[in-house]
This record gives structure tokens, sequence and C-alpha cells, in this order.
């Protein structure tokens, strides 16, 4: 005998989702957590996997389609074998969905953001005529509305698109490509890559490293095929220069513990991090030097100052980097902002930000502490036109005047756009951030 069950959406941490792609079709068999559909917000993408065994009786939902959590997917029809090999198991109890996340975070790198398929001049460009080597039929084109409809508004022919995705599926990060393969001149087609700036280079040779070894492919996540273009976009088109100092974080670090221990005698919750404190001071840093806390418009002929400070922080997890916004860190305190961070923290790590939590950034902060380095040089978060990266600090010998003394330093290294800010207001900046963090009373100055 057989039994028909209904299969729900889960949580996916946000209100509604867009499916971006179908698994299965009726009349197909599959088993317990197999894939059955991908969905995807603004800043990450996910698969739905099948709560149980069987066979799909009848579908409910379409590629394209937005879902949100107890949804109807699908029925599925489950034999009593199925059911004595999995048990009693409820839809109900949809194992968690995992996601591959940030942006921005998969970022990371800090999180990313989505390339500039709005910029005036990618617009121009893509909307320029270029001959592909053997054009699709429009209605072969598979790809989501989204992505149908940035293509309608800068004029981009999507026969001309090659679609990585199942079934030759257009996904976000082929058009991403496509867009860089025509600011520098070359079809997709070519010998040649872009740069996403009008740069032509050599592609990569091509290797047979079997030749030399054994070796394993394995395929990039979803994260990956649409961080890495970010990454290039802004390494390759925001003219970096990175200023790196040192803060003396001696008596903060004892100010820290000194709080913590009242903090567990008082239960609040939750521990106070070194990042929190590095946060106002960054808060005060962008106050006195509000050119840190902008970004250039899209024409490229002016600046939007910003009147609010919302930070961006890179947080790690088992799916990748994700940067999620904490907002208006002027107006809070040292508790709760560690009450946030904490919140941001877990909600990261268990795949539950919604795409709204990972928009607004002023400033992103990307801090490797807790990990290990000296230093390192951190790739800016466009729109943002600078970035703090955090290594690990060590135990110096500082001269006090008379004597060598042992002092707690801390790491710091500022990259910034130099398009928008010379190298004078960065020393100044990052001096300031590092007298903060060694005088926490400045704060209230």
């Amino acid at each position: 005998m057989s039994d028909l069950k209904q299969i729900l959406v889960p949580d996916v941490g946000s209100d509604e989702v867009e499916i971006i792609e179908l698994f299965v079709a009726v009349g197909d068999s599959i088993t317990a957590e197999e894939s059955i559909l991908a969905v995807e917000t603004d800043k990450a993408t996910m698969d739905i996997p099948a709560p149980f065994s069987g066979k799909i009786a009848e579908l409910k939902v379409a590629v394209g389609a937005m879902i949100k959590e107890g949804d109807l997917i699908a029925m599925i029809e489950v034999t009593e074998e199925d059911a004595s090999a999995e048990g009693d198991k409820e839809p109900e109890a949809a194992p968690d969905v995992k996601a591959d996340t940030s942006t921005e975070t998969k970022e990371v790198v800090p999180a990313l953001p989505t390339p500039s398929l709005l910029d005036p001049v990618v617009a121009k460009v893509v909307a320029a005529p270029v001959t592909p080597p053997e054009n699709k039929q429009a209605g072969s084109i598979y790809t989501t509305p989204s992505i149908r409809r940035i293509a309608r508004q800068f004029g981009v022919d999507l026969t001309r698109v090659v679609g990585t995705g199942r079934k030759g599926r257009i996904l976000s990060a082929d058009m991403h490509s496509y867009v860089k393969a025509q600011l520098a001149g070359t079809s997709q087609a070519g010998n040649s890559t872009g740069s996403g700036s009008g740069l032509s280079v050599l592609a990569a040779p091509k290797v047979d490293f079997s030749k030399f070894g054994e070796v394993e492919e394995i395929a990039l996540t979803r994260i990956q095929k649409i961080s890495g273009p970010n990454l290039h976009r802004n390494w390759v088109t925001i003219p970096h220069v990175t200023q790196f100092d040192e803060a003396d974080i001696t008596e903060l670090e004892a100010f820290r513990k000194k709080q913590n221990v009242l903090a567990t005698k008082r239960e609040l919750g939750f521990k106070i991090t070194p990042l929190v404190f590095i946060m106002k001071a960054v808060q005060s840093a962008l106050a006195a030097y509000p050119i840190f806390n902008s970004s250039l418009s899209e024409d490229g002929k002016s600046l939007v100052m910003k009147k609010y400070c919302h930070l961006g922080v890179a947080v790690e997890t088992a799916n990748g980097l994700v940067v999620p916004v904490v907002r208006d860190v002027d107006k809070k305190g040292i508790y709760q902002l560690s009450e946030e961070l904490l919140e941001i923290s877990s909600k990261a790590r268990d795949g539950k930000l919604a795409s709204a939590d990972m928009q607004g950034s002023c400033f992103t902060l990307s801090s490797l502490g807790g990990i290990g380095g000296t230093a390192f040089t951190p790739i800016i978060n466009a729109p943002d036109v600078a970035i703090l990266g955090v290594s690990r600090s060590e135990m110096k010998p500082k001269w006090n005047g008379s004597d060598f003394e042992p002092r707690l330093m801390l790491p710091l290294a500022l990259s910034y756009d130099h398009r928008v800010i010379d190298g004078a207001v960065a020393a100044r900046f990052i001096v300031h951030l590092s007298a903060t963090l060694a005088d926490l009373r400045q704060l209230i100055l």
C-alpha cells in the first residue's frame, strides 16, 4: 500500500524566497535528504531537501514562484517499504536547510555585493551588439524572472549569454561573466578574459595536471561562483591602498576582562568581545573623518555622504563567510552591541540571515584575530570606500621612555579607495582609531 504525504517549505531564514531551479518532476523517485528544489534570496542560495523517500505524485510549485515557510511544495507517494525504512516521520520534521550564504558574505571576504549590473557604464557596454559563435533560440532560454528583468532593463540579449546551470540555465554568475566579457571587449567564446574594467588579459594557460600525479576535480560552490566575480571586480576596479598600524590594547583588555566577570555575576547572557570596542572606535573615527562614511555616485562624479553609521561585520560559518550589518552603532552602547553581535552571529551560523540583514553597510570589519596571522590586505566591499582588517594581538616590548615593558598590540590594516581618500587622511583615520583603542576615555569626548 502507499500513502500520500505533503512536502512543506521549512524555515528558510527569510519571509519569501524565489524558486530558481527544480530538481525533480512528477513521477520521479527520490530518497530522504535528496534536494528537490533550489531557492534564492538577494544574498543566499540554498537547496530544500526531501524529508522522506517516495515518488513525486504532484508538484505544487514552479520555477520563479515565491514561497515561504509552510507552503506546500509537492505531494509524495510513500510506500509501506519507504515508511518502514524511515519510521513515522512527519513533514514538519524536515531537516534544517543548508544554505550557501554571504555575502555579499560566501562571499564574504567579506561578504560581498552583487556585481554592478546597474552601473550605467556597464549597461551601455552590455547593450552593445556582439556576434556570438551561435545564438540560442529565444524559447530555449532557462533563467529566473529577476535575471530576465535585468536583461530587459539594460538591453541584454539572453540568447548570447552562455548558461552554466542545469539544462543550460542562466545563473547570476553567467550574467556577471557576460558583462565582464563585454567590458573587456570580448565575447564569452573569445581567447581572453575581461577584468571587469575594460582591461583585457590573457586567458589562463590550459594545463593537464593529471600528467604530474593524481588529481581530483571539485566543483565550485554557488557562493564561490558568485563571490569570485565580485572580488575580482572590486580588486581590479578600485585602486586599493592599505595603511598598517598597531593599537596598544593593554588597558582595553584589562577593562574588558573585568567587565566580563561582572557580566557573568549579573547573568547577562553574553560576553563582551574585543570586536565591540573596535566597532565603537571605528564609529568615532568615521565621525571624525566622514569621507570614510561615503560612497561614490553611480556616475563617479560626486560622493554620497551618509549620516548614519551601519557597520558590516564578517562572520565565519560552516557554509562560508557572510557580512551581516549592525545598524546605528553610534547610538548603542557596549552591552547592546554585544547582544546584537551574539544574535546576528547565531543567525548567520544557522543560515537564517535575511537579505535585509546584509544590506546598508557604511564600513566593513574583517577580524581574523581569533585564528591568527600578523597582517593581511582586506579587499574593499563596494560600494563602501574602506574596510578594516584586524589580526591577532600579540605581547610586544614597547619603550615607555625609560624602559621596555610588555604591551598587548593589535595589528590593524585599513584598505581604502584612493579615488576618494588621500593617504594623509587615511593615516590620520587609523591613528585616531589606534588612539581610541589605547584609551577608551576618548569615546566620551
